[in-house]
């Protein structure tokens, strides 16, 4: 009873596109009053107050503030720049250069929706101008946007080692392999797609290039501070993420000087609206969590899950199956907090690492942001390119295909995911 009116209410919501954390609030207020529980309303709003009550989480506002800092000051302009000097002579080399440009500011926003918003603001406009269809390059942005939370640092890697106990740091380390090959599966298609239409290069100017990584080494220095700095010893996640508020601060308003003081009341206003909605997803997430696993739901599941097959190739791919129709409609955060304790008893059962796991999670609800009827990555590029949803959904499918065998590769060879905290000792 309780798990229908759960699922139901949740669904009727999102059907109406309440915003998913009303809706899960809302949807776990009502398993309460309308089933035969005998907890106390109260319990809600304290479940909810102490999942947000983490040190590890403070790290969240931090990183959101340093990309707001960030992207007001001129670095979108710099890193694409950047990017065109060193790939723009390849074929399609303005959507190559979204690729690496996305990859560049994800790696200080640590948000898929910042990336598209700053990306795609220079990039459509510049595609367009050189003969790209519309349709295609919104649909370049919003593929290139799945890049924003996998890069790391990344908030939604910060979730899953808060919820999973693993470390946050090594998360981050292992999202830079799976990072690389989404960048280079976008990439190839982008290329095919400028042969065949015979879609303009770049030139190549190796005084460009000097120049444009002169003017960005202060912005691509960042992620190598915060992570060098994690991995050193020096700081935790959280001390790094108030390293990179600094660092932000110091580049912006002293070096580049595109920003005034002024500014930065607005700039820390829309940084704590997008960290508001970000804890607030958590919160409700975390209620309704702590009821689904109250009523054994996850164990049900899992156990579902389980019964399907004795291969572990295809209980990894009823998983896959499973976070991606998850990541349609729900928001990476709240589809971390909602599934994780599913699936890791299945994980632990199969033998799947929960690192490789938190990762498969990522980058599957990811994808799950180009892929509709929710899709924000396509929703936030075709306001920008002023292009209908139906019209960039049709052509971003090779890019979706390319991203499902990446997510393929990472599931079924777990040394991409595993490489780099291995080769540093940290897993």
């Amino acid at each position: 009873m309780i798990t229908l009116i759960l699922l139901l209410t949740l669904g009727i919501l999102l059907l109406l596109n309440v915003p998913i954390a009303v809706s899960l609030g809302l949807a776990t207020f009502s398993a309460v009053i309308f089933s035969d529980l005998s907890i106390p309303l109260t319990v809600i709003p304290q479940k909810m107050f102490t999942s947000v009550d983490s040190f590890p989480f403070m790290a969240i506002p931090f990183f959101m503030l340093a990309g707001a800092i960030m992207q007001a000051g001129g670095i979108s302009r710099r890193l694409i720049d950047f990017a065109k000097a060193l790939v723009g002579f390849l074929p399609g080399g303005l959507g190559i250069i979204t690729v690496f440009s996305s990859g560049f500011f994800g790696a200080i926003s640590g948000s898929n929706a910042a990336t598209v918003a700053a990306i795609g603001k220079i990039m459509i406009p510049s595609m367009e101008k050189e003969r790209y269809p519309k349709d295609y390059a919104s649909a370049v942005v919003a593929s290139a946007g799945t890049l924003g939370v996998v890069v790391p640092p990344s908030v939604p890697m910060i979730t899953y080692g808060v919820i999973s106990g693993v470390s946050i740091g090594t998360l981050f380390l292992a999202g830079i392999i799976p990072a690389i090959l989404m960048g280079i599966a976008l990439t190839i298609t982008i290329v095919y797609f400028a042969r065949k239409y015979n879609w303009p290069k770049e030139r190549l100017s190796l005084q460009q290039l000097g120049k444009s990584f002169v003017d960005a080494i202060l912005a691509l220095l960042m992620p190598i501070i915060v992570l060098g700095g994690i991995y050193g010893g020096v700081f935790t996640p959280t001390e790094a993420a108030a390293v990179a508020c600094v660092y932000a601060l110091i580049i912006t308003l002293l070096v580049y000087r595109e920003i005034k003081i002024r500014d930065l009341y607005k700039i820390a206003t829309e940084a704590g609206q997008s960290t508001a909605i970000v804890f607030f997803i958590i919160a409700t997430s975390s209620a309704f969590s702590w009821l689904l696993t109250s009523e054994r739901i996850p164990d049900t599941i899992a156990s579902a899950i389980l019964s399907i097959s004795d291969n572990t190739i295809i209980i990894l791919l009823a998983i896959n199956l499973m976070l991606l129709i998850f990541g349609i409609f729900l928001e990476t955060n709240a589809v971390i907090l909602l599934v994780t304790p599913i699936l890791l008893p299945i994980a632990a059962q199969i033998g799947l690492d929960p690192l490789v796991l938190g990762i498969i999670m990522i980058v599957n609800t990811s994808i799950g942001m180009i892929t509709p009827p929710m899709a924000l990555n396509i929703v936030i590029a075709s306001g920008m390119g002023h292009v209908s949803i139906e019209d960039i959904s049709k052509k971003i499918i090779p890019f979706f295909i390319m991203l499902i065998l990446v997510v393929l590769v990472i599931t079924y060879i777990p040394e991409t995911v595993t490489y780099f905290p291995n080769l540093l000792g940290k897993n």
